[in-house]
Formats: structure tokens, sequence, C-alpha cells
């Protein structure tokens, strides 16, 4: 019966994490301490993607140089250009995070440290760029 259930949960995690694509960021030349991962959930039934960031050790957006304000996640679509995601909350002063869903088709991923945060296009400093392309 342990074996029965052993093998149960095994494959609800299967399931659930097939639909799911995680990738690393490579190594910012601007944060190089910065451990940040993505992944991107298969769109639901509503046809939205949903996206999860974590950055470990990423250091505070006014201790750049120059000094900005927050870090904000953009997407480049497939049929939309690039879109703001959102931005990165620091949960405590080592981990910031960014949970959301999108509506737009992607495979290509970037964070840039910006002076304001409602901007419309990215004009800061781009930290990272990661593709979800195989």
């Amino acid at each position: 019966m342990k074996n029965l259930r052993n093998i149960s949960l095994l494959a609800l995690m299967v399931f659930f994490t097939s639909c799911m694509t995680t990738i690393k960021f490579p190594t910012s030349d601007v944060t190089p301490a910065a451990d940040i991962s993505a992944s991107k959930k298969s769109a639901d039934k509503n046809g939205n993607y949903k996206i999860s960031i974590t950055a470990k050790n990423l250091a505070s957006a006014d201790r750049l140089d120059p000094s900005q304000s927050v870090y904000v996640a953009w997407i480049v679509t497939n049929t939309e250009g690039t879109k703001s995601i959102g931005r990165l909350t620091n949960k405590n002063a080592k981990t910031a995070n960014l949970e959301t869903l999108t509506p737009f088709a992607f495979n290509e991923i970037f964070i840039t440290a910006e002076g304001l945060s409602d901007v419309s296009y990215p004009y800061g400093i781009e930290i990272t760029r990661a593709n979800f392309r195989k």
C-alpha cells in the first residue's frame, strides 16, 4: 500500500512539472552575485501563461551605478513586441520574486533596472536575458 501511494505521488509530481519549463539566467555583468531563474507554465484553459521569477542575492536597484528604483521583468512576445510583466519585489534582503500571468505567447524574458516603476518600454540597464527555446 505504501508503494502504491509513493508511485501515485511521483506520477502527480511528474504530471504537474511536465507542463512547466524552468530556465536559469546567465550571470549578469551588472549584478554578478545574482542567481536568477524563471519558470513558464503552459497556457491554461483561458490561454494565459504563468510566469514565476526568483532572484537570489540581487543587489538593491538603488545600489547600482547609476542608481535605479526598481527591477522590471519583460517578455518578448511572438506577435506583440516587448511587454512588461511586472516588478520584482523583495521578500527579504536575499530574495526578490515575481509571479504573474500573461496572455502573450513568448520565448524570451529579460530584466532591467529602471528609474520609474511604470515604464512602458525598457529604458534602463539590462541586467540579464534568457530564452525558453531549446
